[in-house]
């Protein structure tokens, strides 16, 4: 365990990081899923339109690397145009 106050400040600080990535990260699997579900393509692009902005919102804050968002956001962006009208 610590013994310094700034070692303990950093655990206490780490643990509140992992908390919010984890939600975060969270958050983008369900948007992402909610994309990967829906029927419609109107639908589709709604919801990807919403996905989109928090992947790159989680990439510029560092939770998720770069090449990751632009990843996931591609394979979603092939899913919707897939779609039939």
């Amino acid at each position: 365990m610590a013994h310094h106050k700034s070692a303990k400040k950093r655990i206490r600080q780490n643990e509140k990081r992992r908390l919010r990535n984890q939600a975060t990260r969270s958050k983008i699997n369900t948007l992402s899923k909610k994309v990967l579900k829906s029927k419609s393509k109107e639908e589709a692009l709604g919801f990807l339109r919403e996905a989109v902005a928090f992947i790159d919102k989680s990439a510029a804050k560092g939770v998720i690397h770069r090449n990751t968002a632009a990843r996931r956001k591609s394979r979603l962006t092939k899913y919707v145009n897939s779609l039939e009208s």
